[in-house]
């Protein structure tokens, strides 16, 4: 009798010890090791396309537009009837900066010409200094980006790109 107690005194023990282990291993998994990440969904991709093409058309222009999502994936590229296809992977590569350095390209262009220091940014072989790339932010964080070109000067390119916003839900270029 007295060792059958034992037995189950001992057995009871090793599996509660490794009940325990297993359930803190996986809090350590899921805390340290996965984030997870708001990003645009190509939904979303069209319906910034479509307020970006009214915007534009309010100003009588035709552009490129090109929307990533928070990794820098391609989710949408749209090129106006009529516009040059050089603007195209303007428009990604405008993209790509705003969302790279979480700025707007319009005034990254002129931080940059402000600044001996960060004059050298334009041989970087991904980014564009030129104006009509902003970042896309949902509660504060980044959820993509987007990048016009085509519209006519800096200023309408920059004008247009901003006209990507859902602001109802909170998606705004700002």
């Amino acid at each position: 009798m007295r060792s059958i107690c034992i037995l189950l005194l001992i057995t009871s023990t090793k599996f509660f010890g490794q009940s325990v282990t297993e359930t803190k291993r996986a809090q350590i998994v899921a805390s340290n090791y996965v984030k997870p990440i708001e990003t645009l969904t190509l939904e979303g991709a069209f319906e910034l396309t479509r307020r970006i093409t009214k915007s534009a058309s309010s100003l009588n222009k035709k552009v490129s537009i090109a929307i990533l999502d928070s990794s820098g994936n391609i989710l949408l590229i749209a090129r106006g009837d009529g516009v040059g296809p050089h603007n195209t992977e303007a428009a990604r590569r405008k993209a790509y900066t705003a969302l790279s350095t979480k700025t707007s390209t319009l005034i990254l262009l002129r931080n940059a010409d402000a600044s001996i220091d960060s004059k050298n940014l334009n041989t970087l072989p991904e980014l564009l200094l030129l104006s009509g790339g902003v970042p896309i932010w949902f509660h504060g964080n980044i959820i993509g980006s987007v990048g016009v070109a085509g519209g006519g000067s800096p200023e309408n390119d920059d004008l247009i790109a901003r006209a990507a916003f859902i602001e109802e839900i909170g998606i705004v270029t700002k």
